[in-house]
């Protein structure tokens, strides 16, 4: 038996369950904690009580509410598909029952719009002496372009030496402004400065200051902005070779209209402010706002692509190469109900945890995606809604 606890009822959380209700091979008994009841009962109610065996309120803030739920259900593994506030949290509670843990972006802390591994990297001596693992970043960006990385390095390379990840969501919602996942984490990442990592340290750009336009497979030409991303962080640290790492995005100019007038009066700062007797946060009254992800599935139209270019040396000769996935928003809705960002992020999360509960992925400590064999995630991509394709490149990704 192999039972799992789900933290987290959004839009991923939703693509994640479906996903692991359909492999009982894996997934015996899938339980599911929220803050918001009625959200984890409406998923048990559409996806079955059958595979979701129980639904639970969950301040996930709060270890030790965690670790009582824990003790209660006694899984194989917690799957945190939370904020990434909650991570340290839901660690400590794994940490006082010995269970295996797995989430999908690193720490952030919640008065501080700083992401980075240094915090959950901390807990590596503790989650080894407890003889229980903790998988981080297991998506798609960070996630899947780990593993795209350590599956070039397996077959491709004898040394990576560039690396760049691009992510363009080529879509179409309709809505004149919104975000793809949570409007507070997604809003705080994109309005941090930029870094890149190049000969040996880290270089800082104003935020969305550095600009290319990049054509994207099945898709075109789009802008795309230099940003921070954590996988950035743990791919240089675990290839020593990396002599330059970059993340690039898409924003449309519109968006990035909304966002500076928003930026521009205030309405995404996380610093409380007095209204009325209360302090709030603008971020987050904007977020309130702003509309549901969950809720651009349906009518959105169009493709995301996602990928790495990897140049570096095999044989002593220089080559490139792309590989990437697309991902139609509209096929997503139809077999699962969401837009293909939730899809890109929940299904490596189901695979992910998949491959810990089989033992494929298993060893006591904190680990990133890369630092594993590549080859079983890659094949379960391809059978599980997320296909890769690589190309050979005629010349370096020199931009």
């Amino acid at each position: 038996m192999a039972n799992v606890l789900i933290i987290g009822a959004g839009g991923v959380s939703a693509v994640t369950l479906k996903k692991c209700a359909l492999l009982p091979q894996h997934f015996d008994d899938i339980y599911l904690a929220s803050r918001t009841l009625a959200k984890c009962e409406n998923l048990q109610q559409e996806i079955g009580k059958d595979r979701i065996k129980a639904v639970f309120a969950l301040d996930a803030d709060n270890a030790q509410e965690v670790t009582t739920l824990i003790k209660k259900l006694n899984p194989d593994l917690v799957v945190n598909l939370a904020l990434p506030y909650q991570d340290l949290p839901i660690m400590d509670a794994c940490l006082a029952t010995q269970t295996d843990y797995l989430d999908t972006a690193n720490y952030e802390p919640k008065d501080l719009a700083k992401f980075e591994y240094s915090w959950q990297w901390a807990y590596q001596a503790k989650f080894k002496e407890a003889g229980i693992m903790a998988l981080l970043g297991s998506g798609f960006d960070p996630g899947v372009t780990n593993v795209y990385t350590a599956y070039a390095a397996k077959h491709f390379f004898d040394e990576i030496h560039y690396l760049d990840i691009v992510d363009c969501n080529g879509g179409d919602h309709g809505q004149a402004f919104a975000t793809n996942f949570n409007p507070e984490i997604n809003i705080r990442e994109i309005t941090q400065p930029g870094r890149f990592f190049e000969n040996g340290e880290w270089k800082e750009t104003a935020p969305l200051s550095v600009r290319e336009d990049l054509d994207y497979q099945n898709i075109g030409v789009r802008a795309s902005y230099l940003m921070f991303h954590e996988e950035l962080e743990s791919i240089v640290k675990h290839f020593p070779s990396i002599k330059r790492a970059r993340f690039w995005m898409t924003f449309g100019d519109a968006y990035l209209t909304h966002l500076r007038v928003l930026e521009s009066v205030g309405m995404t700062s996380i610093a409380p402010i007095d209204f009325k007797g209360q302090q709030i946060v603008p971020l987050e009254f904007l977020k309130a706002v702003l509309p549901n992800p969950g809720s651009l599935a349906e009518g959105y139209t169009g493709k995301t692509c996602i990928g790495t270019y990897i140049t570096g040396l095999k044989d002593g000769k220089e080559k490139t190469i792309f590989i990437y996935n697309n991902c139609d928003h509209k096929a997503c809705y139809e077999e699962v109900g969401a837009q293909a960002v939730s899809y890109t992020t929940g299904v490596p999360a189901m695979i992910g945890a998949a491959l810990m509960l089989n033992k494929t992925w298993h060893k006591p400590g904190v680990w990133n995606m890369e630092q594993f064999d590549p080859d079983p995630f890659m094949e379960m991509l391809n059978e599980h809604g997320l296909p890769w394709h690589v190309l050979e490149c005629e010349s370096p990704f020199t931009k």
